[in-house]
């Protein structure tokens, strides 16, 4: 399965469970540590959890391999590898403004 489609169960899981303003990031011309992002709001605390490990329950058996993850009642963080997953509070996205710092990684250079 290639990334696409992987990025594409991901997004559908989060919608599924009703995650709001899904933003799939693609940085596979960076030198970011994932080729690509998938941020998510849920509607707060144990949403934010719950979310999570409805991704874990849903993908691990379909062979989705979680290198590690981070959680919060605000804030998971979850490294799929070459992709990773931030399910967060509405008020904590905006805080930490993940799109803007994303949106100015710089291409990588040609050599």
């Amino acid at each position: 399965m290639n990334i696409e489609q992987r990025v594409d169960r991901i997004v559908k899981v989060l919608d599924d469970k009703k995650a709001e303003e899904i933003e799939v990031v693609d940085l596979s011309d960076t030198d970011y540590i994932a080729e690509q992002v998938v941020i998510a709001n849920s509607f707060g605390g144990k949403h934010t959890l719950a979310l999570y490990d409805h991704l874990k329950k849903e993908l691990k058996p379909q062979g989705e391999e979680f290198l590690h993850g981070e959680e919060s009642d605000d804030w998971v963080v979850a490294d799929l590898g070459d992709i990773i997953v931030h399910i967060m509070t509405p008020a904590y996205r905006q805080k930490y403004s993940i799109e803007k710092f994303l949106s100015e990684l710089t291409p990588r250079e040609i050599q």
